[in-house]
């Protein structure tokens, strides 16, 4: 299993190249499983679970061993959604995505002129680019209303904690990673000693240890998920903040509320496809896009043809029209959900897009929906023996967030505050145009392009769960497993290994991976029509399947990440 995963990602650019399926096969187990970015978590979860632990307990464990292991998106400074289907299936989204503090107003991050501010100040870098963090409030309602009552809270922060006090050994990547963000992360004198061993660098096989971070987790252990919101550790964030000119407060920290949600269901040729509900986009986009890929028989194309990625980016271009024209928070503004996921307005989408020409997004605006009802991150899934299933997305936003670490709490805080329209109309970190439904406003949750997701088999019984990081990238990527499954017949690993496309509307552009799209494939796509962008590797997804015929549980991993590994038992 180790050896495979060493190589897979030489096996994924040797596929990519010769433009065929990557022949990997995915992890069996037949108990329960973890997939994840990261080796060590992945493991941590496996063992609540053979603890007694069912699917929301090792999620838990899973989240907090990632806030250790791999900095540049696990965390506790900042938040995500988590899906849950039960065996029983039932099924809920948690949202515990950040929260603006309440000094944050809608010209927050203009300067007086009315432009943009960039650099520490702005909503990218240092303490005002950070939202409220969600991820222990969110853990914390997981574990009230969904865990196994085996394990308590404090069994669960323990591995995380362990981690932490003694160390874990840094990855190649993990190496890489903090050496080619080393500008970013010394921007701060906390951040540099603890990330960057002062300007040292951590080198691949050292030891890490985060001592400060660890008596965070004791405190959590001690006193419980509130400890977080509004005890030392609380006075600790609120102290730095206001040392560095940032928002929050410890009202702010009081005042956070993770929520629970109803799913998003559609479904995608007879099969149940569930996702995030608002704040999140991922789902409503996902389904709407699903919806208008419905009407094309796409299992008559060959799955790596510019006939396929031609109908995939048209239906991409017109479901993020609509994500930047009406999409914001449920809690603050009116989303036409219902419209935008509705079949008979992908029918009317669908009209639209010519099969032999590619639309050019200055064309194609936000369509008219009936009726209202609202890079850097890490997915992982967890299923366990009985069948209960967690697909959990969480994020910083940018890799490593803010660059800011609370100083005496080892805790790196998020940018989330970006991914509102800090200037509706302009372009954020990622090139996303979004409208005034998601222009800043006191406690109110930015936007997100998180899809965590559960498919479901046209019995009702559960398939397979997928999700991906990637900014807006993420919602693509889902796509583009789902569809490979449903309609290529391929299995979870194949699906993941195999390449992506990504088109967001605006810049009017389609990407595409190394070598994923062959030279006679670009060449069709750019004669339709398509501006080619230069090429770039696309999310990380993780996702587990379970085998029509044994139940097995099929754990997968995206080669594009080397940390990455499925466990189970």
């Amino acid at each position: 299993m180790n050896t495979l995963r060493k190589i897979g990602p030489v096996l994924l650019a040797v596929a990519l190249l010769c433009n065929i399926v990557v022949a990997r096969e995915p992890v069996r187990a037949r108990h329960g499983m973890v997939a994840s970015t990261n080796e060590v978590a992945s493991r941590v979860g496996v063992q609540i679970m053979k603890r007694g632990g069912n699917a929301v307990d090792a999620a838990i464990a899973v989240a907090f061993a990632l806030a250790v292991t791999h900095p540049a998106a696990g965390n506790l400074g900042g938040g995500g959604f988590m899906m849950i289907r039960l065996k029983d299936g039932r099924t809920t989204a948690i949202d515990y995505r950040e929260m603006a503090p309440a000094a944050a107003h809608r010209d927050v991050y203009l300067d007086k002129n009315g432009k943009l501010i960039e650099g520490e100040g702005g909503s990218l870098v240092g303490y005002r680019a950070a939202g409220v963090p969600g991820t222990v409030r969110g853990m914390e309602l997981a574990l009230q209303k969904y865990g196994s009552g085996k394990l308590t809270w404090a069994q669960l922060v323990e591995p995380a904690r362990r981690l932490a006090a003694n160390g874990f050994t840094v990855t190649y990547s993990l190496a890489r990673s903090l050496r080619t963000t080393k500008d970013y992360l010394s921007t701060y004198l906390e951040t540099k000693r603890v990330y960057l061993k002062g300007g040292a660098l951590y080198k691949e096989g050292e030891l890490f240890r985060q001592p400060e971070l660890a008596a965070t987790f004791t405190r959590l252990q001690r006193f419980g998920p509130s400890e977080f919101y509004e005890g030392e550790t609380a006075r600790l964030i609120a102290a730095d903040m206001k040392r560095n000119n940032g928002l929050m407060t410890l009202e702010d920290l009081r005042g956070y509320v993770a929520k629970e949600r109803t799913p998003l269901r559609g479904s995608y040729r007879g099969y149940e496809v569930i996702s995030m509900p608002p704040p999140s986009s991922g789902g409503a986009v996902l389904i709407e896009m699903l919806n208008i890929l419905e009407g094309f028989d796409l299992r008559s194309y060959e799955a790596s043809s510019s006939d396929r990625y031609h109908l995939m980016a048209e239906a991409m271009r017109r479901a993020f029209a609509d994500r930047a024209e009406y999409m914001g928070d449920t809690d603050f503004v009116k989303v036409p959900i219902a419209g935008l996921i509705d079949k008979q307005y992908a029918t009317t989408l669908r009209s639209t897009i010519k099969p032999d020409r590619a639309s050019t997004s200055a064309e194609v605006r936000a369509g008219r929906p009936a009726g209202y009802e609202s890079d850097d991150t890490t997915h992982f899934t967890v299923v366990d023996a009985e069948g209960n299933a967690v697909a959990n997305t969480y994020t910083l936003n940018d890799s490593y967030g803010s660059s800011a670490t609370v100083k005496g709490a080892g805790i790196l805080l998020n940018n989330e505050m970006d991914d509102f329209a800090a200037k509706p109309g302009t372009p954020n970190m990622y090139g996303l145009i979004q409208g005034e439904r998601n222009a800043v406003a006191p406690r109110k949750r930015p936007l997100s392009a998180m899809t965590p997701t559960i498919v479901l088999r046209k019995d009702g019984s559960l398939w397979f769960t997928i999700g991906s990081p990637g900014g807006p990238t993420i919602i693509n990527t889902v796509l583009c497993v789902i569809t490979n499954v449903i309609d290529y017949d391929m299995n979870i690993q194949q699906a993941i290994d195999a390449p992506r496309i990504h088109h967001q509307w605006l810049p009017d552009e389609l990407t595409g991976e190394p070598y994923g799209l062959s030279g006679d494939t670009q060449r069709a796509l750019t004669a339709r029509g398509h501006t080619l962008a230069k090429q770039r590797t696309l999310g990380d997804a993780e996702g587990i399947m379970i085998e029509e015929k044994t139940g097995v549980r099929l754990g997968a991993t995206d080669p594009r990440r080397s940390d990455g590994l499925a466990a189970g038992y």
